[in-house]
């Protein structure tokens, strides 16, 4: 289990953009991401595999494409339950908060890409423990929590 890419945005509903480290801060979110602050839904986490799917059936996109902060390989969020905490690297802590979610309209990522996985795929989490990440970190499901 490990991260693949780190994207932020300074606007809500687009594409992000990638960097290959960034700094989780407690309580917030993504360090500069438009979708940090005092709520439920601080950081974004999308699987790679999902997004090869997303490939598969034809859509141009890749890394950060759905608005995700985080993607990952070997885990498989949709089905983590709510209260799972996570390991990033040597020191940040997540808690999953939320599990897909319901657009009320289609954004600005669904015209871009043709379709929005974020709704059916995308786990949302709040920062426990903050710290710096980067591409090729580690991840640790952490027990407890749920």
């Amino acid at each position: 289990m490990k991260i693949v890419s780190i994207a932020y945005s300074k606007k809500k509903g687009t594409r992000k953009t990638c960097v290959q480290e960034a700094v989780l801060v407690k309580e917030h979110g993504l360090e500069n991401d438009a979708h940090a602050g005092p709520w439920h839904r601080q950081v974004s986490f999308l699987s790679a595999e999902a997004i090869d799917w997303a490939k598969d059936k034809g859509l141009d996109v890749g890394f950060g494409d759905f608005a995700e902060n985080i993607s990952t390989t070997g885990i498989d969020w949709k089905n983590a339950p709510v209260g799972s905490r996570f390991k990033l690297g040597k020191e940040a802590v997540v808690e999953i908060t939320q599990i897909g979610k319901e657009c009320h309209k289609k954004c600005a990522i669904y015209y871009q890409a043709g379709d929005c996985i974020m709704p059916r795929e995308g786990v949302f989490a709040r920062v426990l423990n903050g710290g710096s990440i980067s591409v090729g970190d580690g991840i640790e499901e952490l027990p407890g929590g749920d």
